[in-house]
C-alpha cells in the first residue's frame, strides 16, 4: 500500500527508505513524492526566510569601552541538493526556533569577536562596513552548515558610560565650529564674490548702457534714413497716384470727348434726316403749292407787266413832254439867276471886301441858328466851374471865326481889321457908321 506527498517551493521534502533496502535519500523541492508505508520515512523542512536579532551586551571593543550592539540578519537553508542534504543532516527534525537559535548562536560569536578588534568611532561611523565584516567572516560557518546569510545589517550601537555622547559633542562642536568657520568663510567667500559679481554687473552695465546708447543712435539714424526714403517713396507714390489719376482722368475724358462726338454725330445724322424729311416736307407743303402759286402769280404779273408797260409808255411820252417844259422853264430861271448873280458879282467887285463882309454879316444869324439848335432841345444847362458862364460864352464866340474860316475859307479877323480904318473906307463912298450898321 502507498501513499503521495506533495510539497510547495518553501518547504522540502526528504524522503529516506525503500522496500529494496537501499539508504538514499531523496530530496524534493516543490513537488511530489511516493512514499511506502512502515517502509518509507518522509520529514519536512522549512526554506523560508528566518529573521534573527543578535544581540551583545556590554562587549568591549579595542580600546576598552563596553558597547552594547543589536543588529538584523536574514537567514535560510539553501536549496542546492548537496548543501540541502547538509542542512537536513544537522538540522531534519528540529523546529524552526531551534534552528534559530544555533544560526543565532554562531552569529553572536562572530559579532563579539569582530567587535573586539575595532574601536568605538569604527563601529559608529561605519556601520555599514562593520556588518558587512560580519557578514563576511559568519557566512562561511553558517555556510557549513547549509546555511545563506541574506543580509546582515547593525541596527543600534549605544554605551552606558556616556563615551558615544561625549564623542557625539566633541563631533557636534566640532561641526559647529566647522559650520561657523564655513559659515564665516561662505560669507567673506559671497562677500568677494557679491562685490566681484557687483563689479562685474556694473561693468556690464555700463557697456550695456553704452552698447544700448549706440544701438539708440544707429537706430535713430537708420529711422531718420528710413523715413527720408519712406517719405520719399511716399511722394513719389502720390505724384505717381496723381499722375496716374490725372492719366487715367484724361483717358476718361478723351473716351467721354469720342463719346460725344458720337452723340453729335449722331445727332447732326439725325438733324440732317429731320432737315431732309423737313425738306420734302416743306417741298411737298410748301414748295410745290409755292411754285403752283408762283406760275400763277408770273401769269398775273405778266399780264400786268404788260398792262403797266403800255401805261408806263404813255407816261413817258406825258413825262417827256413836260420836262421839256420844264427844262425850258428851268433854263429861262437858270438864265435868270445867272443874270443877277452876274449883276451880284460885279456889285461884290466894285464893293470888294465890304460887300462880302456883309454876306458874310448876312450869313451869320444862319450859322448861330445852327449852332445853336441842339441847345434849343435842352431844358437846362449847368455849367461847372469858377470861370462863370460869361467865360464860356466868349469862348463859344471865340470859336466862331475858326468856324467860319474852316467852312467858307474866309477869316474874319484879317477882314475886319481890314475894314477897320481911321476914317471913312477908301473909294467905297461908305463910312465907318455904315459898315458897323451893316
Amino acid at each position: 500500500m502507498g501513499n503521495i506527498h506533495t510539497v510547495g517551493p518553501n518547504e522540502a521534502l526528504i524522503v529516506s527508505g525503500s522496500c529494496f533496502g537501499s539508504t538514499q535519500k531523496r530530496t524534493i523541492v516543490g513537488g511530489w513524492a511516493w512514499a511506502w508505508w512502515l517502509v518509507t520515512d518522509v520529514q519536512r523542512i522549512s526554506l523560508e526566510v528566518m529573521t534573527l536579532n543578535p544581540m551583545c551586551e556590554y562587549v568591549e571593543t579595542a580600546q576598552g569601552v563596553p558597547l552594547t550592539v543589536t543588529g538584523v540578519a536574514q537567514c535560510k537553508i539553501m536549496n542546492e541538493d548537496e548543501l540541502l542534504t547538509t542542512a537536513c543532516e544537522q538540522f531534519l527534525g528540529k523546529s524552526v526556533k531551534e534552528i534559530k537559535m544555533t544560526i543565532l548562536q554562531t552569529l553572536e560569536g562572530h559579532l563579539r569577536a569582530i567587535l573586539g578588534t575595532l574601536t568605538v568611532e569604527e563601529v559608529y561611523k561605519d556601520r555599514d562596513q562593520f556588518a558587512g565584516l560580519v557578514r563576511e567572516v559568519a557566512a562561511p560557518d553558517v555556510g557549513r552548515m547549509g546555511i545563506e546569510i541574506l543580509s546582515f545589517t547593525i541596527k543600534d550601537v549605544y554605551d552606558d558610560v556616556q563615551y558615544l555622547a561625549s564623542l557625539g559633542k566633541a563631533q557636534t562642536a566640532a561641526v559647529k565650529r566647522d559650520a561657523d568657520i564655513g559659515v564665516a568663510q561662505a560669507n567673506r567667500d559671497a562677500g568677494i564674490q557679491e562685490a566681484e559679481c557687483e563689479k562685474t554687473a556694473m561693468d556690464v552695465k555700463y557697456a550695456m548702457d553704452t552698447k544700448i546708447e549706440d544701438n539708440a543712435r544707429m537706430y535713430k539714424l537708420q529711422k531718420a534714413q528710413f523715413d527720408q526714403e519712406v517719405n520719399t517713396a511716399k511722394a513719389e507714390s502720390a505724384l505717381a497716384y496723381e499722375l496716374q489719376a490725372a492719366k487715367i482722368k484724361q483717358k476718361i475724358r478723351n473716351e467721354e470727348i469720342q463719346i460725344e462726338v458720337v452723340e453729335r454725330r449722331k445727332q447732326i445724322e439725325v438733324e440732317q434726316q429731320e432737315i431732309l424729311r423737313r425738306e420734302e416736307e416743306l417741298i411737298a407743303t410748301v414748295r410745290l403749292p409755292a411754285e403752283a402759286e408762283a406760275y400763277r402769280l408770273q401769269t398775273i404779273a405778266e399780264g400786268k407787266r404788260t398792262q403797266t408797260v403800255e401805261a408806263a409808255k404813255a407816261d413817258g411820252e406825258r413825262i417827256k413832254v413836260l420836262g421839256l417844259a420844264e427844262a425850258h422853264a428851268i433854263g429861262d430861271v437858270g438864265k435868270a439867276d445867272a443874270e443877277r448873280m452876274l449883276a451880284k458879282a460885279k456889285v461884290y467887285k466894285q464893293y470888294g471886301d465890304a460887300a462880302i463882309m456883309a454876306l458874310v454879316l448876312e450869313a451869320l444869324p444862319k450859322i448861330a441858328a445852327e449852332v445853336s439848335a441842339p441847345l434849343a432841345k435842352t431844358d437846362e444847362i449847368v455849367m461847372v466851374g469858377d470861370t462863370g458862364a460869361t467865360g464860356d460864352i466868349a469862348r463859344l464866340a471865340g470859336a466862331i471865326p475858326p468856324a467860319v474860316r474852316t467852312l467858307t475859307g474866309l477869316d474874319l479877323t484879317h477882314v475886319l481889321k481890314r475894314l477897320n480904318p481911321p476914317e471913312d473906307l477908301p473909294s467905297s463912298g461908305l463910312k465907318k457908321k455904315e459898315v458897323t450898321a451893316c
